[in-house]
Formats: C-alpha cells, sequence, structure tokens
C-alpha cells in the first residue's frame, strides 16, 4: 500500500507574502496545500479523531481523554467547564476540542493519521524553507501542530504568548468549510487598548501565520453556525536542539 503524504499547494511562491508579512507582522495564504491534501485532513478531522476537551483549570491547560471525560461524569465535567468560563470573564481561559498530535505520533497511537503525516510535511525542508522565507525567521527550527475544534459557544480569551520565548511566530491552517462572517470563530488581533484592529473568518485550506508576542483571541462560535470550526494551530519554533 502506498502511504499517503501531505503536498504544497506547487503554484505558491514565499515571496508573494514575505511583504506583507515584514509590514503587518501577519499574512494569510490561500489554497496552501493541494486540494487532494486539504480534503485529507478535513475528512480526518470529521471522521477519524479521537477528540479531547482542552480547557483552563486553576492548575493551567489540561486535555481530557474520552476515556477521562466518560469516567468523570457528567457533572464533574460540567463543573469544570463552569470555572473555565467564570475564570474567562477576568482572565486568560478557553474551552474547545483538540488532537495532540505530537503526543499521538510519538506514542504510536491512530497510525496513519492525516494530521501526523502533516506534521511531518511541516518539519520538512520544502514547507520548512517555505515558512521562514514568509516570515523572515531564518532561526526556525520546528513547527508543532494541534488540531482544534471550536464548538458553538467555545472560546480563547485574549493573550499574547508573551511566556513562551521560543515561540517565533504563530499560525493556524484552517479547515472550516463555507464559513459566514456572522457565525463567529474569529481570530481577532487586539490593540493595546483591547480594540480589534484585524480580524479573520474561519476559512479552508487558508494559512494563517502571525508574528509573536502580538495580542489575540478566538471569538466564540455563535450556537446557529452551520459548520464545523476545525483547524491545525501551532507556533514556529526556535528551540535549541535536543542534546
Amino acid at each position: 500500500m502506498v502511504e499517503r503524504a501531505i503536498r504544497l499547494n506547487p503554484r505558491l511562491d514565499p515571496r508573494d507574502y514575505a511583504e506583507a508579512y515584514a509590514r503587518d507582522g501577519m499574512v494569510q495564504v490561500p489554497d496552501l496545500l493541494e486540494a487532494e491534501s486539504a480534503e485529507w485532513l478535513a475528512l480526518a478531522l470529521e471522521h477519524d479523531t479521537p477528540w479531547h476537551l482542552s480547557l483552563r483549570t486553576p492548575e493551567g491547560g489540561r486535555l481530557f481523554s474520552p476515556q477521562e471525560m466518560a469516567a468523570m461524569g457528567r457533572d464533574a465535567l460540567a463543573a469544570h467547564m463552569q470555572r473555565a468560563l467564570a475564570d474567562g470573564q477576568t482572565g486568560f481561559s478557553f474551552i474547545y476540542l483538540a488532537y495532540p498530535i505530537i503526543t499521538a505520533f510519538l506514542n504510536g497511537r491512530d497510525p496513519g493519521h492525516a494530521t501526523h503525516a502533516l506534521l511531518q510535511f511541516f518539519n520538512d525542508l520544502p514547507f520548512m524553507n517555505f515558512a521562514k522565507a514568509v516570515t523572515g525567521e531564518a532561526g526556525v527550527t520546528k513547527i508543532d501542530a494541534q488540531a482544534t475544534w471550536f464548538r458553538p459557544g467555545d472560546f480563547l480569551t485574549q493573550h499574547d504568548d508573551t511566556d513562551q520565548g521560543q515561540r517565533r511566530a504563530a499560525y493556524t491552517l484552517g479547515l472550516a468549510k463555507d464559513w459566514r462572517p456572522d457565525w463567529g470563530g474569529q481570530l481577532l488581533f487586539h490593540d493595546e487598548a483591547g480594540d480589534v484592529v484585524r480580524g479573520f473568518k474561519p476559512g479552508f485550506n487558508v494559512w494563517t501565520v502571525f508574528k509573536t508576542p502580538r495580542n489575540h483571541s478566538v471569538a466564540p462560535v455563535a450556537a446557529y453556525a452551520g459548520s464545523a470550526r476545525r483547524s491545525i494551530t501551532g507556533w514556529l519554533r526556535d528551540d535549541p536542539p535536543v542534546r
């Protein structure tokens, strides 16, 4: 059996996006992947992904596996979610579904999953060179990734990643089809006063990359949203080599 691979859109030229990134500290690259690759990823997230619950707890961020959620019971899980909602009133908090791609890949779980191929694609030279050329971050050593699914009511409050010095840029690879702007879920950028200075609605096969630190949030998804806000998110990092 031939192993499937993720492929970069061969028509893309990083020079078409590098000027905008240098000027604005952010840019969107449409049609990042070949169409077949993007569809494979979207189908994997829709049908073949064991989603975890990601939320803020008093001890920090936590992932609850499907097995942990089943063992915990509805009332205990609801209590965690209510705490995360309350924390969002005054500070950093979040609730959404996630799939820990790196952990699953390293532990040999879900072999052949499309996101594992994507992780390898991100860290192979062709895409690594493309990302460095777009962002001007020549020191990037690796690109990490997780899959996310923001359901109606899910959110990520304002933050800027300043406590993560090894993150040179953040990115999202949108896999949401036919998204209307009034469905929420926008990636929002904020100035020092908290006003929204720019925002991007969820899209499909669109790579959004922005320099960190930068204040940003994800708006809650509306209850009447008619599509699924799924994406791959992560950071371009300059961690030193592991010794």
